[in-house]
Parts: C-alpha cells; structure tokens; sequence
C-alpha cells in the first residue's frame, strides 16, 4: 500500500515534459492567491508579474527544468529575497532596503526551477506561535479563518493547505515548521541543525534551521533534497558526501518512547490528549513495537529545555539587532514583541552562558533515549489551536501565547530532527499533528516512517473547500 504521488511531483513532472507550462502554472497560482489572500492574509508581497514575466521567459526558451521546474513558490519573509526587502512582519523594518542576494534556500530552490510569486506572512521577527503583526495584520487557518495557522511559518503553510501554491518556504528556531504543519494539517521537518547549511547566523544561533512542510510525504522527501546541504561559514553542517550515507528505516525493531510532555507543563486538554494517545497508538502498531510511556517530571534530570530556549532566544535575538536599536524602536512592536524584547533586555550573562551550558545534558538526555534507533512521540502542539490573533479566547487580551500551548522547543535545543505527522481533526475541527523525534541525523529514516504512515493514515492533501493546485492537471 502506498499514498498517491503528492503535488509537486507530479507538477514539476508535466512542466519538465512539457504537458503543462510554467505560465499556466504559474497564472493559476496567482488566481487562487488572488482570491485567498483576502480571506487568509497570507501575502506579505506579491510579485505577480515578475514571476509571470519569468514563466514565460522559460516556456519561449524551453528552459524549464529542475526538481521544482515551474512550480510557484512563496519566500518566507524572514528570508532575503534578492531584489524584494526582508520587513520580517515588522512596521521598524518597513523602509528597509531591497536584499542583495538571496538565502541560502531560496537560491536552492531557484536553482531547482521554483518560480517565486512572492512572500508570505509571519509574526513580527518570527518571534510567536501565531501570524499577526502591526505591519501586514491577521493571518487565518484555511480550516477556519477565525483560527491561527500556527507561527511563525504561518503564511506559508496557510497558502500551501489552500492549494495557493507549491512550495512555501519556511524555518524552525522553537516549532516554527512543526507548529502550523500541525494546525493546518501538513507534514513537516525540522530536519536535524545543520543538515541545512545556514549563513548567515540566525538571529538563535545554534537553535533555528531552514526546513520543508509540504501536503505529502514524497513532496517533503523531494524538498529535503533540494534543500539539504552545507555552506560555507556553519560550523554544524556536514560535507555534502555525508548525505548519501544517512540513516535509513530498514523495517527493523524500534524502540517507541511517549510522553504527554517532555516538560511539567501541566495536563494536555483532553481532545488533544485523546488524539496523542490514538496516534500513538496507529504508529506503534503499523511498526509492530510496543510503547514505552514516560512522565514529564524527572524526563531532563538538569533542568528544563523550554525555559533555557526562552532565556537562550530572547538574549540573542536582542543581541542580534542591538540593544539600542530594540530599545529605540520599542513602541512599534507587536505587544508579544515587546515582551519577548522585554525578557531578553534583562538576561544577565550567567544567566545565558548557564542556559547554554546546560544544553549539552538536554542533548545527552535525549541521546539516551533514542540510542539504538529509537523514537520519541509527543503532540507537536499542546493545544486544540488559539484564534487567529493570538488570543486562546475571545475574552482575553492580546499578548504572547503561554508557554504550555507549547511541545516543540526541546529539539530546536538539542538539535533533533522532529517530525509532525496529520492524524484526524480536535475538537475546534482544527487537524492534530503527531510530533515523532529522532537520532542526530535520522531524518530519511523519519521520513521511511512518514510514507508508511501516510500509506495507512492517509491525510487531507488540501484543507475543506479548497483544491490541491494539481488539479490543474486533471481540468
């Protein structure tokens, strides 16, 4: 048994052979963002006529090939764009000027023949677990508007769950692939740290990475390798040659651990709970293994990774643009920005340099745990979802999202690969992603996993009311 071919391979298959052009591709698109953007929000800038400009300059020329030849794309706009500026959802940043040369994943992706019909929406710095911001506003859930997509790749997976287009790039530094692959319905990877070379250094140096989500597992396989690679200047990436050697799933013994929570953060809310423990169980019996169930208390003997992360990212992401600068423009902040800001403004340096340390037990910890192939299962969100400005309900204010909404920091800190599997819908109708974390470097075999998953499991490939941009093919 085996899951249908996912959009995109079957898209850049017919624009490489000719039975569909990059224009008409690339036209659809545009229609479809066209129309969802008023609805979603999910456009922080189009740049509609340069991507068709550039379609047809490929179909005139037949120079349309590439993984990804002809498939429009979304750049996340924390992520430079040459020639577009990188505002990162912030009204400090709107004057900002047009970046010089492109990231290291939108070049790759360019390079694989992706069309870029503009970029979407985030929170401000890409800073929270939901997208609004002061400079580009609300961005909703294709499920229901009236809910979040998740942050801070929201734009991006909201976009890609309407069908709007192929590929919408995203990044991870506490959940921010995982967290709207969840809520919206997506697989998603945040692949291990390095894995994807990353140049600059992120604003949280050693905890954010580049990674794909995509609306199936062949599509998320295909991405990864247009991504995956080093770069000169990261310290963490291995050589290229490294990744035709990776771990793969040889149907073999695996060890299953599970946990409501990897942190004392309180019970889960019993629909979530509910689906954790119904998810948990598909998984372990489509692999024949048992499950090891472990408490939050006592799970990191040296302290907790979700706090570290919050004293670790607020620090320097303040350092990264300047104490006087956060300072100067304090007042044009989205209110979660000034309390991220906030905290960050006043940790100390042992504070961080014992956050940091305490890192290298949070990886041996874990280690531990997934020697010998084994895999740890959590909810990827702790949560049945918040709406759509941030608020958990229509009688609170907006601030930033509470801590235990939250499942996903622990492997930005220790560097894991982590995956988001769909598995069925919450109470509030919103999907329910299976977090599954793995060994350093057993990404594919996460992946191996996810196809037999999604054979058994199968998910929505488009969230109700909208159509996979492959149907394009079928009209």
């Amino acid at each position: 048994m085996t899951a249908a071919p996912g959009p995109l391979t079957r898209l850049s298959e017919a624009v490489r052979e000719g039975r569909l052009s990059a224009t008409a591709l690339v036209t659809v698109s545009i229609e479809r963002l066209t129309n969802v953007n008023p609805v979603l929000n999910v456009l922080a800038q189009e740049a509609f006529d340069e991507a068709l400009a550039t379609a047809q300059l490929r179909d005139r020329d037949g120079t349309n090939g590439g993984a990804l030849a002809g498939i429009p794309t979304l750049i996340k706009d924390l992520e430079d764009w040459a020639g577009h500026p990188t505002r990162k959802g912030s009204l400090a940043l709107r004057d900002v000027a047009p970046a010089r040369s492109n990231g290291v994943v939108p070049q790759r992706l360019l390079d694989a023949g992706a069309i870029v019909v503009g970029k979407s929406t985030l929170p401000e710095f890409a800073i929270e677990g939901y997208t609004a911001n002061l400079l580009t506003g609300v961005t909703g859930n294709p499920w229901n508007p009236r809910y979040s997509p998740g942050g801070s790749s929201g734009g991006s997976a909201a976009a890609l769950m309407a069908g709007a287009v192929g590929v919408a790039t995203a990044t991870d530094g506490g959940g921010s692939i995982r967290i709207p692959a969840a809520l919206t319905g997506l697989v998603g990877l945040k692949p291990t740290n390095g894995l994807i070379g990353r140049w600059p250094a992120p604003d949280w140096i050693d905890y954010s990475t580049d990674g794909p989500f995509a609306s199936a597992t062949d599509d998320l396989r295909l991405l990864l390798g247009v991504m995956a690679g080093p770069v000169t200047g990261d310290p963490t990436a291995p050589p290229r040659e490294f990744l035709d050697h990776m771990t793969r799933w040889d149907g073999g013994e695996i060890t299953i651990v599970a946990a409501e929570r990897t942190s004392p953060l309180g019970p889960l809310p019993n629909d979530v709970l509910q689906s954790f423990r119904e998810a948990t169980g598909a998984f372990a019996d489509l692999v024949k293994m048992d499950v090891q169930w472990r408490e939050a208390e006592g799970f990191f003997p040296d302290g907790d990774p979700d706090l570290d992360w919050f004293t670790v990212t607020t620090a320097e992401h303040v350092a990264s643009l300047g104490r006087s600068w956060v300072r100067d423009h304090f007042d044009e902040f989205h209110v979660s920005t000034q309390e991220f800001f906030a905290a960050g403004l006043e940790v100390s340096a042992d504070e961080y340099l014992c956050a940091r340390r305490r890192r290298y037990l949070y990886v041996r910890t874990l280690d531990e745990l997934l020697d010998k192939g084994g895999l740890l299962l959590t909810p990827t969100v702790a949560s049945s979802g918040w709406l759509a400005d941030g608020r958990l309900s229509d009688d609170v204010a907006v601030h930033g999202l509470p801590p235990d909404v939250y499942s996903t920091a622990m492997q930005n800190v220790t560097g894991h690969p982590a995956l988001s599997l769909p598995f069925g819908n919450l109470a509030t109708g919103l999907p329910f992603g299976l977090q599954v974390t793995a060994s350093h470097f057993h990404d594919y075999r996460l992946l191996d996993l996810a196809t037999l998953f999604e054979a058994a499991f199968p998910w929505p490939r488009t969230a109700p009311g909208f159509d996979s941009l492959a149907s394009v093919l079928d009209a």
